[in-house]
């Protein structure tokens, strides 16, 4: 390969959808922070409900996974995978039901 490798990041409809279910979380006080990491195979969005902790939860798009079990992931503090599609809006319905759960 030669020395132009680029970064894998989220792209500007991407974060719309992103960004709109943070504003939510944020709005029902359930998150306070995030964080963009743009590497070489994923790009990944921390969310945190405290700046000094570990996140929450991390949306990660790893491209070369999009013909395998999908480019998106939504994984758990513990590193667990919570929902993986190539659908954005589809993968991040698992945080949204807890949006749900923390307006109840």
């Amino acid at each position: 390969m030669s020395g132009t490798q680029t970064q894998v990041a989220f792209h500007r409809t991407e974060l719309a959808i992103i960004l709109s279910l943070y504003g939510r979380m944020v709005a029902a006080g359930e998150w306070r922070d995030y964080g963009i990491s743009c590497l070489r195979d994923l790009a990944v969005f921390s969310i945190f409900r405290r700046t000094a902790e570990n996140p929450l939860y991390r949306i990660e798009k790893r491209p070369k996974l999009r013909a395998r079990q999908g480019q998106y992931a939504v994984v758990g503090i513990d590193g667990q995978i919570l929902k993986r599609g190539n659908d954005l809006k589809a993968v991040l319905r698992v945080l949204e039901r807890k949006l749900i759960r923390a307006v109840d």
